[in-house]
């Protein structure tokens, strides 16, 4: 495996940031900040620099290096794979008239199955149902293949999102790119650091990933009560305080952030699914917890592992971004201690990870974690 990173900074020329390298065909993973993406001639950029590439784009909320986390810039990270293959499919959510489920399945089953390793997926974030995605993507997978990944990102903004393959990046897009090969080998894990606090609360109404009632009673009113003096920040200050839900479906708990709320009908929009008589706690966390989680991740994903990782694919939620701030890279120094300064390191803050739970097969829509996928051929 051979690697390339080249950065661009907002009004500035691209910088390579390792040695220029010739690369056959590369899998060419373009990711930065939306405005710099939906630039009419950035593909045209970009294919300049790789005549040949197979070129994915995806918006974030945040790019991702071994040296630095960056908002208004856009990374490329360009690999050559020497033993393994990779295809690479796309499917549209607003051609599936938001059919997340739908759009999911096809995705997947569009993959010839033989020999096929892995599936890394790069999705629209801003109106996906994360959980029917992922749902439907297990429906379609018939050997238990691994699938990890991210919703797209667009800062603390939630305006839009954008991804495409081979062309300008836009919106409802999905690209999934799928390894095949012998010799690859890949592994994950995630881990979150958030610690339940208060009472836990019913949830006695919801639809989908809308939450409209909690123990009765409506659940944005609940939540504002908690939040006090920063219910007046929402929705951003929900990105702090998200909810740790257990689902009568679900042997493990999991996170859910809230996206958006609306005031007229006093209901909070959640990243993905939260089922009727769910129980639900809100969450907090401070840096350390979260720099520490970043690290079990990473040593978790190394122990699974029977050869060393050439490539690091991560991905980490925007609440955690919020809450690290100024100390953002934090994070990421923790993971590249522990994979080694010669394993690449790539990705982006997301509005949502797909990965399965430890130990478990099918992928999820998870919150507020740090997702590693560790990649070598």
């Amino acid at each position: 495996m051979k690697t390339l990173q080249i950065k661009k900074k907002k009004d500035q020329d691209w910088d390579y940031l390792s040695p220029k390298l010739e690369l056959k065909k590369p899998l060419v993973l373009i990711l930065g900040n939306r405005y710099m993406l939906e630039d009419t001639t950035i593909y045209k950029q970009v294919r300049d620099l790789f005549p040949d590439g197979h070129l994915v784009f995806g918006s974030t909320s945040g790019d991702i290096t071994a040296d630095v986390v960056d908002d208004e810039s856009i990374t490329i990270t360009a690999i050559e794979f020497e033993k393994s293959t990779f295809q690479i499919k796309t499917s549209n959510v607003l051609n599936a008239d938001l059919d997340s489920f739908k759009t999911g399945k096809y995705l997947v089953s569009e993959f010839p199955t033989d020999n096929l390793k892995h599936i890394f997926v790069i999705s629209e974030g801003s109106f996906i149902n994360g959980s029917q995605l992922t749902k439907g993507m297990n429906a379609a997978t018939q050997n238990n293949t691994l699938i990890t990944g991210g919703l797209c990102g667009d800062a603390a903004r939630f305006e839009k999102t954008v991804a495409a393959y081979n062309e300008n990046p836009k919106p409802g897009e999905i690209v999934a790119i799928g390894f095949y090969g012998d010799t690859f080998e890949s592994t994950f894990s995630i881990h979150g650091g958030w610690t339940p606090f208060g009472p836990e609360r019913i949830v006695t109404k919801s639809e989908s990933n809308v939450l409209f009632e909690l123990d009765g009673k409506p659940a944005l009113d609940l939540y504002k009560k908690y939040l006090g003096d920063k219910s007046k920040e929402l929705p951003g200050a929900a990105l702090l305080y998200p909810l740790n839900v257990k689902s009568e479906g679900e042997k493990q708990s999991f996170v859910r952030t809230i996206l958006n709320i609306n005031e007229d009908n006093n209901t909070m929009i959640l990243a993905g699914d939260i089922p009727e008589n769910s129980k639900v706690q809100l969450m907090m966390t401070n840096v350390d917890n979260i720099a520490n989680a970043s690290e079990r991740a990473a040593r978790q994903a190394l122990e699974l592992r029977e050869t060393k990782p050439q490539l690091a694919l991560l991905v980490s939620c925007i609440g955690r971004k919020l809450v690290l701030d100024q100390r953002v890279e934090e994070e990421i120094e923790e993971v590249v201690n522990v994979v080694g300064k010669d394993t690449t390191i790539c990705g982006f803050y997301s509005y949502g990870e797909i990965a399965p739970f430890h130990g478990e097969t099918n992928c999820q829509l998870h919150n507020q974690t740090m997702t590693i996928t560790l990649i070598s051929e």
